[in-house]
């Protein structure tokens, strides 16, 4: 007797698009990238690359800035953008625009430690010596010791 197994229906796939499963995160997914896409067309020259959609909810769009230049730009524009938004899609009837700057990987630079010149060092040692003790004559004392360290 030859058994015929039922079509496997329980792909990753069909599980994020049904309802019990994550249908509606998936739909909201899908809706935010599609505004994403329109909101790149529509955006003039530079403002799609600092600014980005964040959220959709009851007609309401929110874009993160990366800067404040960039939000009162889009604010400015947010009647425009609307309508675009709109287009074949769905309803966009306001635009909440918050700054929201990106994380940006740090990029220190090497920094090179220059030494006080002569002229520097003697000037710096008549002040400690005219100044009574404290906190900022220990600073220049401790700034002239490492001077001298350093040639």
């Amino acid at each position: 007797m030859i058994r015929h197994e039922p079509p496997v229906t329980n792909t990753l796939a069909c599980f994020l698009d049904h309802d019990a499963g994550a249908g509606r995160v998936m739909a909201h997914a899908r809706l935010l990238l599609d505004l994403a896409q329109r909101f790149a067309t529509a955006a003039p020259a530079g403002l799609g690359d600092a600014a980005h959609i964040a959220n959709y909810k009851s007609g309401k769009v929110i874009i993160h800035a990366d800067n404040g230049a960039v939000a009162v730009k889009i604010r400015q524009l947010s009647q425009r953008l609307c309508d675009e938004l709109s287009k074949g899609g769905p309803e966009c009837n306001r635009l909440e625009v918050k700054v929201q700057p990106r994380q940006i990987p740090c990029q220190s630079t090497p920094s090179t430690i220059k030494p006080l010149s002569a002229g520097a060092c003697g000037t710096l040692r008549a002040a400690s010596a005219s100044l009574p003790d404290g906190p900022l004559r220990q600073a220049l004392d401790a700034l002239l010791a490492r001077a001298a360290r350093q040639e």
